[in-house]
């Protein structure tokens, strides 16, 4: 059996595709795979991008305002760790498996509009998508910015999505003012 630093080098082994038990073999991966969601064998991010959606919804009934903001400060941090790490174990630099970029964008997403209805979430998800999925200007900018292993990689993971999110709340924003 593989220790995870045997398949921590992608110049040794070839990429391995994430299972249940890559998942739980470490806790960066648990994160970095939402916690089961990146593991849907069709459109993961769609799926970690629901999960997202849900959690916030259990998050916001039950933390402060404050709370709410460290959490997504942390999750943040803890998800660049989490990303890189599983990014360079599964030996893809920006596996679509790894989906907690979507989960803490929805939950900046949500964070920053909520309290909102069930239609004003439900836009927001569905463009969030959109950018997230088709990467028009700023997006695809942002993720041809950080790619590869290591930190840089991992926080390309990322990037790209919080600028997704922000086109997001853009698009919200010019939307509600006119």
């Amino acid at each position: 059996m593989s220790s995870i630093s045997d398949i921590s080098d992608p110049s040794v082994n070839p990429p391995i595709r994430p299972t249940a038990s890559f998942m739980w073999r470490h806790p960066a991966h648990a994160i970095a795979l939402g916690f089961g969601s990146g593991l849907s064998p069709k459109a993961p991010g769609t799926v970690g991008s629901l999960w997202g959606w849900a959690s916030w919804l259990l998050i916001q009934n039950n933390l402060s305002l404050n709370a709410q903001a460290a959490l997504l400060l942390v999750s943040l941090f803890i998800g660049w760790w989490a990303c890189t790490l599983t990014a360079k174990n599964m030996g893809v630099s920006d596996p679509g498996s790894i989906v907690w970029d979507e989960i803490v964008a929805m939950w900046l997403i949500l964070f920053l509009m909520m309290p909102a209805g069930f239609m004003a979430q439900l836009s927001a998800f569905l463009l969030f998508r959109f950018f997230d999925a088709a990467k028009p200007g700023p997006v695809a900018w942002a993720d041809r910015l950080f790619k590869g292993f290591g930190w840089r990689g991992g926080w390309g993971i990322l990037f790209d999505d919080l600028v997704a999110a922000f086109c997001t709340l853009l698009v919200l924003a010019l939307w509600r003012w006119f």
